[in-house]
């Protein structure tokens, strides 16, 4: 964060400095136990936790009454939080890039910042960790940011309308990208339109200096278009920038040719899943809008490692089992993609396939049909084993054993079920996949089985 008194800090905020005048110049926190020296402490009223209580250890606290330590106190330390935010980006000479979509948005994330801190260096760039994308996540990576930044990357997320625009007033974009429209959090929203129009907001907040970058496979998003004042590049089959020649390497890792303007560039990419074609794309376009070419961008995004745990890990066990660990988070569309990229393992290797699979959160009134839409999925699609981890993923187990449909499917009542059904059934000739919403917490039982060896 660029240095600022905490009288400073007051005067942005509208708060009033209680305490030593001290200099802030570490990053903003939520978390006491993991203190940031000369940072800021936000001070929050949970329903369970309230941090005041924890501000003794701190350098400064941002906070809705006074604590032991410097503080400024504000009636709401979150829209505090914000406002600090924004008076950071106003005062640094960055390019704010700005995504939202149902899902993906940590993977093109990761690339764009990977393929930025190639091309422009590792101390220029900023961006999201995890998937802190929400009102108190955008402003701490917002001020996270110094004087030597020149990228700042931010995943927005929504669960409702004016969510988005309300970040983008934290930190306004001057490239913004909306990588689809699906059925994450559809219980929340009430809909796909709906969805459509929260994550629109992010185009309508560019100005006419600003670029759109739009998935022109997605009818919900190339319809963006018509709410922007800026130039639009789109990404996708039919986009500007555009894929062909898709191979799938023994861990289906994809390579491609990236195509734009009549120039190609080939790509080979460090991740599994044939879904991070179009994340490295959607990151490439966003790139090439901040004035990088076609071919730098396709050279660094072949380096990018992957960067955000959980997300399509693959792992071999010295007895010769393949773990993918996606167990971050999931939903229909995601779930699809992650048993697409299991079977093309599993199909490279000769390998049986075996996907372990829990519940989907916050589908509201979708909650039944897309489980089963993903048991159809992986029955479709070959999986020879679905292990169904609780009984509010049942319905994924309803999909997979429909009449007809060749999938052997197992229902354990939770997680160390499904650990023993994997110790005795699993073994050196198979690929497991573990996916389900983050609420599941199944990267234990990846953890679990790699650990593991069969008896």
């Amino acid at each position: 964060m660029i240095p600022l008194r905490l009288s400073e800090v007051a005067d942005v905020v509208g708060g009033t400095l209680r305490g030593d005048d001290v200099v802030v110049s570490g990053h903003a926190y939520l978390d006491s136990r993991s203190p940031v020296a000369d940072g800021l402490f936000v001070a929050i009223v949970g329903e369970r936790v309230d941090g005041h209580e924890y501000a003794d250890g701190a350098h400064a606290v941002l906070g809705s009454r006074p604590t032991a330590r410097p503080t400024v106190v504000v009636e709401d330390p979150v829209v505090a939080l914000g406002r600090l935010a924004r008076h950071v980006v106003d005062r640094l000479d960055v390019t704010v890039h700005a995504m939202t979509g149902s899902q993906g948005k940590t993977g093109t994330k990761d690339y764009l910042a990977a393929v930025l801190r190639t091309l422009a260096g590792e101390d220029a760039v900023v961006a999201t960790t995890a998937n802190n994308n929400n009102e108190l996540g955008v402003p701490l990576t917002v001020l996270r940011a110094g004087p030597a930044t020149r990228h700042l990357v931010v995943e927005m997320g929504a669960r409702g309308i004016g969510h988005i625009a309300y970040l983008c007033g934290i930190a306004p974009p001057q490239v913004a990208a909306v990588l689809n429209v699906g059925t994450a959090h559809v219980g929340e929203f009430g809909g796909q339109e709906q969805i459509a129009r929260a994550k629109g907001e992010i185009v309508e907040a560019l100005g006419e200096d600003g670029t759109a970058v739009l998935n022109a496979d997605d009818p919900l998003v190339a319809a963006m278009e018509s709410r922007t004042a800026a130039r639009v590049v789109t990404f996708g089959t039919a986009g500007t920038l555009r894929w062909s020649a898709v191979e799938l390497d023994d861990l289906g890792r994809p390579g491609f040719v990236l195509e734009r303007d009549g120039a190609s560039a080939p790509v080979q990419l460090l991740q599994t899943g044939l879904h991070q074609v179009q994340n490295a794309a959607a990151a490439a376009a966003m790139a090439m809008a901040a004035g990088f070419d076609l071919a730098e961008v396709a050279g660094a995004l072949g380096g990018a490692a992957a960067a955000s745990p959980w997300r399509m890990e693959v792992s071999e066990r010295p007895d010769g089992l393949v773990v993918v660990n996606d167990s971050y988070n999931a939903n229909p569309e995601s779930m699809r993609a992650a048993l697409e990229a299991l079977t093309a393992i599993g199909g490279s290797r000769g390998r049986r396939t075996v996907a372990v699979l829990g519940e989907m959160k916050e589908l509201g009134a979708e909650h039944d049909a897309g489980h089963r839409a993903v048991g159809a999925d992986a029955a479709r699609l070959g999986v020879d084993v679905v292990v169904v981890v609780g009984e509010a993923a049942r319905g994924i187990g309803e999909g997979a054993s429909s009449p007809g449909r060749g999938c052997e499917v197992v229902l354990t009542a939770g997680r160390e079920e499904a650990v023993a059904w994997l110790r005795q059934n699993a073994g050196a000739e198979d690929v497991v996949l573990v996916k389900a919403s983050r609420g599941a917490a199944l990267e234990w039982v990846a953890d679990q089985v790699l650990e593991g060896t069969t008896p």
